[in-house]
């Protein structure tokens, strides 16, 4: 008697949906902070942003690159907690 995988799929999607859409905000939030603290400095301190920091560059530029560098970070970060306790053969 065969499975259908889709029926398979829908009942892993509504049970792992509530734990990513939660890990989600979780780094979504971290991601805000991090933006935020960005704006922020710039808004209040932007002589300090333009203080050099690493090798001649600004602060506002490493900060710039790190929160690309952040962005990127923390989607693999997801991305590995979304598949990180699907079971192996197909749910059984």
């Amino acid at each position: 008697m065969e499975t259908d995988p889709i029926k398979e799929a829908a009942a892993h999607d509504a049970l792992h949906a509530p734990r990513n859409a939660r890990n989600g905000l979780i780094l979504f939030a971290i991601y805000v902070v991090l933006y935020g603290s960005f704006v922020g400095l710039n808004t209040f301190t932007p002589q300090l942003m333009s203080k050099p920091v690493f090798l001649g560059v600004n602060l506002a530029i490493v900060f710039g690159m790190v929160l690309i560098l952040a962005a990127f970070v923390l989607a693999m970060i997801y991305a590995y907690t979304c598949v990180r306790f699907v079971p192996q053969g197909g749910g059984k």
